[in-house]
């Protein structure tokens, strides 16, 4: 066998050298990769010390390296092409252009001046020209051009990879995968995997299936800031182990003595490669992730080894990391592995049973909610997947598109409404009919549709129109288009793609000035970040970059502008509705940005707050923090089409004029006055009045207000003790110092404080508890009356009486 594979690598290295020979004779860059670019760009050598970062940057190679052949002229393209192509002569057998003899001998001592090849030379194998090899490529588009040419790069790459590996198993996949895509360019089909290897996934439930099960087993009883943690040690695990680089069966053999064990593995590691390592490198090959097709059985062969290895690495690297991360990996990241393996190794553990179901923790319950099905309790993918793999995504959002998601989602309210009764009316304003019949709004909205109806004062003094009201018909006639837009370092990216991305950084700069040109070019290219941009008249004049976080189901806003002399005209509302839209559509519902002070006036136009609703484990260490900025944040309702949103009000709104309208007509009735106080009635009842019940009235019910019961000093005390160790209640244990704060009670006239109610309990001050929560309160408004609501203090109380109310509740205490 290995003789065999001997002559084929061999044959194989003359076909590296012919390419090498006619692209030398043809005066071109050379195609095939060097030694630097095929140490740099070979992604299947054994994990070194530079890890993930050394991947990116031989990713970043091929890509740069495919980029520029994409962008050769059409003929040398084809030229290269004719090195993988069959000759198309009737009977020739020849299944690639070799450089004739004569031209190969003189390759050394050849002058510059000599001229290049051209489709007139003859092949050194079939004697044809080499226009026979080309000539069914010709009519190809640019796009199958390229990508065959991506596909020659591959193969060159793996060819590479496969001259410079020590392992004969190693070797022989190599071997495969580089026959298999040959045959695939001498074809022009897509690559296969196919033979006794299988199908991915290989095993049932998979990796990360299991470890969601696991964190969801083990700590689904730990309070959320602690499950927290637990998650992002699950997650950064399975980050580990996709770009993990497994042993080699060889390798394998000298600490394992059971044959079976070492046959397994061998398989498993086969599949690695072919699956999942090297078309990590090779993009025309199909690409999956480790944690998903893979199960139990690998895992449980490589465990002990990658977390060996994995600790020793962050032992190494303590020093360069941040204390948070230091702390999470050095104290917490032993614990969780070591809980971890026993549930790997255990023969009845239940994370491993296909039909596992656990509840998730409360404070995720809402969270998880909001996830697509099909990824409910699974971890977010840390790389990119088949689909978005290609880092670029250009999105068209046209009015249809909107119009059908606005079908889609209110059939799916009438649905879901389907059986409930019809509200009824409060009895103490309505006699108890049903509100307003379908046919009644039908017919409004057929009026207020009708042309005829906008007449008289309501053509002359016209609603002030929304902001994005012009914007919306700029859209329409097609004067403005909207593109959500990003680089990649995976994939091509097209020229317009591009242009306008480029144009997007100087409307930043300009628009941006104390951001630096640098930092706009970090991000608006950066693929992890997308920007939806607003397109005029083919440049784009405005946009908003933002950075979306799957995991955790939100998207950070970092760039949002227009260009000076676009603005005032609604661009930036529309922008933003048409970016809530696209965000819904993609089931993140929420936003996150720092606005500056210049910002802050339009992000709470758009709907945002400065109350951060989030809990903060689910933002911080993902967002920067930026000095001078103010967080804010915004919550999307997923029920709402944002683009049609000011339309539907005022639809809504003269929905309900015309419904005044209607009533006023009907009560509009002249009743005769009164004469009964003539003949020395001195009052009657007011429904006694003509008119009066027919106008809406009713008689108010006054309900009488419940004695409130006497209070439980054990219980208020419990309250109170809890209050004071909750790690808010720092600023109000004790009385304002005057001589620390000398205006306080210049504002305050009624000051009270924890250890004042404190002193009151004891004295039995608290006769009902009403006055027990009215002392608690007036601390919180206090509060919030002297400090502003960006301050540390104002948030320590809204936090505070939230948890206040809560213990009351819990003890039966809280009536309101």
């Amino acid at each position: 066998m290995s003789s065999q594979l001997s002559d084929e690598i061999a044959d194989i290295a003359m076909t590296g050298t012919e390419a090498d020979s006619s692209q030398t004779h043809s005066h071109e860059a050379s195609a095939s990769v060097t030694a630097d670019d095929a140490s740099s760009s070979n992604a299947a050598t054994p994990a070194s010390s530079e890890g993930q970062a050394s991947r990116q940057s031989n990713l970043q190679r091929i890509q740069q390296r495919k980029n520029q052949v994409y962008n050769w002229p059409h003929n040398k393209k084809l030229l290269k092409l004719a090195i993988y192509s069959a000759c198309q002569t009737p009977d020739c057998a020849c299944n690639g252009w070799k450089t004739p003899v004569a031209q190969q001998s003189g390759k050394g001592s050849r002058a510059d001046n000599q001229p290049l090849a051209n489709f007139t030379d003859p092949c050194r194998n079939c004697n044809h020209i080499l226009e026979k090899h080309v000539i069914h490529l010709q009519g190809l588009s640019v796009t199958e051009v390229n990508k065959l040419l991506g596909a020659v790069v591959d193969v060159e790459n793996i060819f590479m990879s496969m001259h410079r590996e020590d392992d004969l198993d190693t070797k022989r996949v190599y071997y495969y995968l580089f026959k298999l895509l040959r045959k695939c360019i001498l074809t022009q089909t897509q690559p296969k995997i196919e033979g006794p290897l299988g199908q991915p996934p290989f095993e049932k439930p998979s990796i990360a299936k299991a470890i969601t099960n696991f964190v969801l087993y083990k700590f689904n009883t730990l309070p959320q800031r602690e499950w927290q943690t637990m998650y992002d040690l699950a997650k950064m695990f399975l980050h580990c182990f996709n770009h993990w680089n497994f042993e080699t069966p060889s390798v394998r053999k000298l600490q394992v003595s059971n044959p079976e064990d070492i046959s397994t593995y061998q398989i498993n590691y086969t599949r690695w490669l072919v699956f999942c390592h090297v078309p990590a490198f090779c993009d025309s090959l199909p690409h999956y992730e480790t944690s998903i097709v893979f199960g139990r059985t690998l895992l449980r062969a490589v465990f002990k080894s990658v977390c060996r290895q994995l600790m020793d690495k962050c032992r190494s690297e303590r020093d360069k990391m941040p204390p948070e991360k230091r702390v999470l990996v050095l104290n917490h990241f032993p614990r969780f592995l070591s809980l971890l393996e026993e549930e790997i190794f255990s023969m009845n553990s239940p994370i491993w049973d296909p039909e596992y179901k656990q509840q998730p923790p409360n404070h995720l319950q809402s969270i998880i909610d909001n996830k697509t099905p099909n990824r409910r309790g699974e971890f977010e993918r840390v790389t990119a997947t088949g689909e978005s793999k290609d880092g670029f995504t250009t999105v068209s959002l046209s009015s249809c598109s909107i119009k059908r998601e606005d079908l889609k989602r209110s059939s799916e309210a009438r649905s879901g409404e389907q059986g409930c009764k019809r509200r009824r009316l409060d009895d103490s304003m309505y006699d108890g009919s049903d509100d307003v019949s379908e046919r009644t709004v039908a017919d409004i909205v057929a009026t207020i549709t009708d042309p005829n109806y906008m007449c008289g004062p309501d053509a002359l003094f016209q609603m002030q129109a929304p902001r994005d009201e012009a914007a919306k018909l700029e859209e329409q006639r097609k004067m403005i288009e909207f593109h959500v837009i990003g680089n990649s370092l995976t994939g091509p990216v097209n020229k317009q793609t591009m242009l306008w991305l480029i144009g997007l950084h100087n409307v930043f700069s300009h628009q941006l000035p104390e951001m630096t040109k640098e930092y706009i070019s970090q991000l608006v290219f950066d693929p992890k970040h997308k920007t939806l941009a607003l397109v005029k008249e083919g440049r784009p004049i405005g946009g908003i970059c933002f950075r979306t976080f799957h995991s955790q189901g939100f998207s950070e806003i970092v760039f949002c502008a227009v260009t000076s002399n676009e603005q005032v005209k609604g661009y930036g509302t529309h922008l933003m509705n048409h970016l809530k839209d696209y965000h819904i559509r993609n089931n993140i519902l929420h936003f996150l940005t720092f606005a500056d002070e210049f910002a802050i006036g339009y992000f709470k136009k758009q709907g945002f707050s400065k109350d951060i609703k989030l809990p903060r484990t689910m933002f911080s260490g993902y967002i920067k923090d930026y000095e001078g900025a103010t967080l804010m944040h915004c919550e999307l309702n997923p029920r709402i089409v944002y683009t049609h949103f000011t339309a539907v009000i005022r639809r809504q709104k003269e929905i309900v004029k015309k419904l005044i309208d209607m009533r006023q007509k009907e009560v509009r009735k002249v009743h005769p006055g009164l004469t009964c106080f003539k003949e020395g009635v001195r009052s009657i009842p007011i429904d006694c009045i003509p008119g009066v019940r027919d106008a809406g009235w009713r008689e108010a019910r006054v309900a009488r207000a419940a004695p409130d019961p006497e209070p439980d000093p054990a219980a208020l005390r419990a309250v109170l003790h809890a209050v004071k160790n909750h790690a808010a209640a720092w600023p109000f244990l004790k009385p304002v110092d005057k001589a620390e704060v000398p205006d306080y009670y210049d504002h305050i006239k009624y000051p009270m404080d924890l250890r004042t109610m404190g002193e009151r309990l004891k004295a039995r001050y608290y006769s009902s508890r009403r006055l027990f929560v009215a002392d608690m309160a007036r601390i919180f408004s206090n509060c919030r009356l002297y400090n502003s609501p960006d301050t540390d203090y104002y948030r320590c109380a809204n936090t505070l009486e939230k948890y206040f109310q809560t213990k009351m509740k819990d003890c039966g205490q809280w009536d309101k």
